[in-house]
């Protein structure tokens, strides 16, 4: 009987670990071709604000790059990929004309302090709690609209 316990408790056990080490998407997770574009977000903006940054992770899981040559809201005049580098305590924001590429088998994370959306002319604040919906333009994956949830206006990530 107690072999027979401890054969079970070690079979549940197994099943468990092996459930848990699969990483299985997260509901949000939106797929574009071989691209998986998670973690969409961004902040709250004042009244008044006319510019606001768009974060996001995208892997890519194809044998191909791709790349993101730029996007849409409507809530937004224009969408832009942008980076932010600092030159000496100079801080440079720029358009990435050409657009960013996804190597195979990596992930590029647009964050604060890097690369970006930048979504300008606002027509509204972005507000605490909204999710917002942002089509991205790929290269080879084409269009997909992925939601970004506003966060806080000092947030540092999901």
């Amino acid at each position: 009987m107690q072999i027979r316990k401890l054969t079970l408790m070690s079979i549940t056990s197994a099943a468990l670990a092996a459930y848990l080490s699969v990483a299985p998407a997260r509901a949000d997770d939106v797929k574009a071709g071989d691209l998986v574009i998670s973690q969409a977000w961004s902040r709250a903006t004042p009244k008044g604000a006319k510019i606001g940054g768009g974060y996001l992770n995208i892997e890519n899981k194809g044998s191909a790059p791709d790349r993101l040559i730029g996007g849409s809201a409507d809530f937004a005049g224009s969408v832009q990929v942008h980076e932010m580098s600092m030159e000496g305590s100079v801080m440079k924001m720029r358009s990435v004309e050409k657009g960013l590429t996804i190597e195979p088998g990596k992930t590029v994370k647009l964050a604060p302090g890097g690369y970006h959306l930048m979504m300008m002319d606002l027509k509204a604040p972005l507000k605490q709690g909204e999710k917002v919906p942002v089509t991205l333009e790929f290269e080879r994956a084409g269009k997909v609209t992925v939601s970004l949830d506003v966060l806080g206006a000092g947030a540092k990530g999901p």
